[in-house]
């Protein structure tokens, strides 16, 4: 909640951030959030390696202050570039907070917990986003740039002190390892990156996750510079979307019990997410409170599309990731959704292919790697000892982010702007 409060308070407000404060055009927010999104994606698998090496625990604390020195530093930018610098560095950190909040969730919790535990702590998380849109809504009525400018140091703040809680944790299973000194043996059998039906899967799924940056990104850039919907809205539209995210991923969740069920998830997602893209669309041409009304729509249907891939995501990472390479899997899809969306789709206007190929071909990487994870590996495969308490927070999808980011997620932050809009 203390992650998602503070990234929660600039996500609502990136939009008018970046165009107003930082004073870059849509077209160069677009640009730099694709770089940030490759950078990302590129430093995935590296801190994946990291994580397995150092620990997840000390490495997710660590993310928090390298994004809380982001947060800091936003305030300073004055152009395009000094903004890319600054969101590639967040990447990384995100990349690592990815990582490190999966590793660290999947070591500690039994199977069977898992994708129940998850949904419980992405309503947590979400309880942090209705908090942020909430202050961002503060914020933004005072109609100040200057009020705006300075409010991603509220974020770094709260980023400061979720480190700090991250520390007093108990160690995972990896964090003790790593503390006992005992030297790290290569897992036996293909690494991630040789391993073609995760690879496809996690590729297929990130499409599926650019839901966020639809939800975070383009909707909010398109509501202030494609339709008259006042900016006040954009504090409504984040809380609409959290609040749904507090009560329904514990019962969206439900349905969910292995990879079949995942992929029929997907699909939902897949469906819900066209008809958000559609009915945003069309509020290009319209005026009022109509505009209000189908915004706001297209975000209730984009939070459904967020739902659905959220609860497959948790059966994904639970039932096919390799308990041996935690942090080593590039499981997280969040540099990918915003590397491929903001130029390759163009805005809303996305592709039906671009959306609906994920539930073809994504159902066959997702056999692919579930017939792979069936083979035994030998005794290295043996689960390792768990503590008995499950443990908190999120990448931040971050959470994310898991999986908001995760589903982070989200999951979503300095390094989550806006695309040129068609």
């Amino acid at each position: 909640m203390l992650f998602s409060t503070g990234e929660g308070t600039f996500m609502t407000g990136s939009a008018v951030f970046l165009t107003q404060v930082v004073g870059m055009s849509a077209g160069k927010v677009g640009l730099a959030i694709t770089i940030a999104g490759v950078a990302e994606f590129l430093f995935a698998y590296p801190a994946g390696r990291v994580v397995d090496r150092l620990g997840p625990k000390r490495v997710w604390a660590a993310s928090g202050i390298g994004r809380a020195a982001a947060f800091l530093a936003l305030p300073f930018v004055e152009g395009f570039w000094q903004y890319v610098a600054v969101a590639v560095v967040f990447s990384a950190f995100e990349s690592l907070g990815g990582s490190s909040h999966q590793a660290y969730v999947l070591d500690v919790l039994p199977p069977k917990e898992r994708v129940e535990t998850q949904a419980y702590m992405y309503s947590s998380l979400n309880v942090g986003f209705t908090l942020g849109a909430l202050i961002a809504g503060v914020a933004l009525a005072f109609d100040d740039p200057e009020v705006i400018r300075w409010t991603p140091w509220f974020a770094a703040a709260l980023m400061l002190l979720n480190a700090y809680a991250i520390t007093r944790l108990p160690a995972a299973p990896h964090d003790l390892r790593v503390a006992s000194g005992e030297r790290r043996q290569r897992p036996s059998g293909p690494g991630p990156v040789r391993n073609v039906g995760w690879v496809l899967a996690m590729f297929f799924l990130g499409t599926l996750w650019t839901n966020q940056v639809l939800l975070h990104t383009v909707i909010p850039l398109w509501l202030v510079e494609a339709t008259d919907a006042p900016t006040w809205l954009l504090a409504w539209l984040f809380g609409t979307n959290t609040v749904l995210c507090i009560f329904l991923p514990a019962y969206t969740s439900r349905g969910v019990r292995n990879v079949h069920d995942a992929i029929r998830y997907a699909w939902v997602s897949t469906g819900f997410f066209v008809v958000s893209c559609v009915i945003t669309m069309a509020t290009h041409s319209t005026a009022g409170l109509l505009t209000v009304v189908l915004v706001w729509l297209g975000h209730v249907t984009v939070t459904g599309a967020e739902l659905a891939i959220s609860a497959a995501s948790w059966s994904f990472q639970a039932e096919l990731m390799d308990p041996r390479r935690r942090g080593g899997v590039p499981g997280h899809p969040g540099g990918e959704q915003r590397a491929r969306l903001p130029l390759g789709a163009g805005a809303l206007h996305v592709p039906g292919a671009e959306l609906v190929r994920p539930g073809l071909a994504g159902d066959r990487g997702d056999h692919r790697r579930r017939d792979r994870r069936s083979r035994p590996v030998g005794a290295a495969r043996r689960a390792v000892p768990r503590p008995a308490l499950p443990a908190g927070g999120r990448d931040a999808g971050d959470a994310g982010r898991g999986p908001r980011g995760a589903a982070t997620a989200l999951r979503a932050a300095a390094g989550r702007a806006g695309v040129e809009l068609s």
